[in-house]
């Protein structure tokens, strides 16, 4: 029959296509959730008053994260960035220097629940 000769053609275009899908990242596969991270970072010492925020914000934006950050009442610094493990750690690494006038004594790290956010902002 006619139809019966073009099964095969078809099947094989369809397992072609399935074989893409599962090589190619789609918005909600269960991989792309996987290789994005959130991380709270609290950033202790001479942090407040020296311009850390606004170039956390900037370095944060630089590298493609989501997230905020903000002065905390007992004078440190609260950091939640959302991005690839990679650039997240090179978040870490320039949060432990700060802005030329900070000083900072220590960069507390804990792990978050990924929530999508694309952008970063500085929160009051």
């Amino acid at each position: 029959m006619p139809g019966d000769s073009l099964s095969p053609g078809r099947s094989s275009q369809a397992r072609r296509a399935e074989a893409n899908a599962r090589r190619f990242l789609q918005p909600g596969d269960p991989r792309l959730a996987s290789t994005s991270e959130r991380w709270q970072l609290l950033v202790r010492g001479l942090v407040q008053g020296v311009g850390y925020r606004a170039a956390c914000c900037s370095r944060a934006r630089e590298l493609g994260l989501g997230g905020w950050v903000r002065n905390r009442p007992d004078g440190s610094v609260e950091v939640q960035a959302e991005g690839p493990t990679s650039d997240l750690a090179e978040l870490r690494l320039w949060c432990e220097r700060g802005p030329a006038a900070a000083q900072v004594a220590g960069v507390a790290v804990t792990t978050l629940g990924s929530t999508g956010q694309d952008w970063f902002e500085i929160h009051a």
